[in-house]
């Protein structure tokens, strides 16, 4: 059995994934399932990571391939609640400074939600 449950619900126009357990390589083919469902529902997603008690790099594959998928339409895929403990190969590989990150879930939506402004930071064709 995974250790790991998935859930999404929408706020405004934004589709949030919540994440509870452990995010792994048995794990990660679930995660790319509820992160594509949740591109096709909106244009802006949320992965809430506050529940997380495991990254490994195999599911950063997974966020950063559905990164670039939003972005290049022009939406955002963001991150919630994120712990270093439990989390720390986002720190790690550098995407913890690459990607959108926001420590709660209100704030991540809020951001998501907002116009985006003139003068664009990172692009994800960089990580390339």
């Amino acid at each position: 059995m995974d250790a790991l449950e998935l859930s999404s619900h929408r706020e405004a126009d934004v589709t949030v994934v919540a994440a509870t357990g452990d995010l792994d390589i048995v794990t990660s083919p679930r995660l790319d399932g509820s992160l594509t469902e949740a591109r096709r529902a909106s244009g802006n997603v949320v992965l809430d990571l506050s529940a997380v008690d495991f990254m490994d790099t195999s599911c950063l594959a997974v966020i950063v391939g559905h990164w670039k998928k939003l972005a290049a339409r022009g939406g955002v895929l963001a991150l919630a609640g994120a712990r270093y403990r439990y989390t720390k190969t986002l720190w790690i590989t550098g995407l913890a400074d690459r990607l959108p990150m926001f420590e709660t879930v209100a704030e991540a939506v809020a951001a998501c939600s907002a116009p985006a402004p003139a003068a664009a930071g990172d692009s994800p064709a960089e990580l390339g």
